[in-house]
């Protein structure tokens, strides 16, 4: 059996690293890589890569500082979406819940698809813009919070 590469970490580019860093890490409960946690004392920063994990170390996500990032007109293709990242939850109260507190971290709800029968879903987007789909799965592990899932 050859090696293969690991994947390390998803990376989303945003013109304020901290901002995004602490959205997915409120709504993810991720942690700061060490060294990456906010100045305990307020001080001004300007972090240009940010990185969040899983409480047992696992990189999950990171966020490096770009100039300037055009956001998806998505559903229209003038600035197509590029990526995005699904998220489930075990049930329609879990996602009615997920989805308020989505948006009360800064999240804009892009398209309520929360009544299909086959796939109750929600996209939303990020405080910089990257959509993501929040939906109920039935095959949602509620210990590890992973699905795979072929778009």
């Amino acid at each position: 059996m050859g090696e293969y590469p690991r994947l390390l970490q998803t990376v989303l580019d945003t013109t304020d690293p901290r901002q995004l860093a602490e959205f997915y890490r409120n709504l993810l409960g991720l942690t700061y890589r060490p060294g990456d946690e906010p100045p305990a004392d307020g001080a001004p920063e300007a972090p240009d890569w940010l990185v969040l994990r899983t409480p047992d170390g696992t990189n999950r996500l990171a966020f490096q500082l770009v100039d300037r990032l055009p956001r998806t007109t998505w559903p229209l293709h003038d600035v197509p979406m590029q990526a995005h990242l699904d998220l489930t939850v075990p049930d329609s109260a879990a996602l009615e819940r997920e989805r308020l507190r989505a948006e009360s971290l800064g999240a804009d709800l892009l398209l309520d698809r929360s009544d299909d029968p086959e796939e109750p879903l929600y996209v939303l987007a990020d405080p910089s813009g990257h959509p993501f789909c929040l939906f109920v799965s039935p095959a949602h592990p509620k210990q590890t919070g992973e699905r795979d899932r072929a778009q």
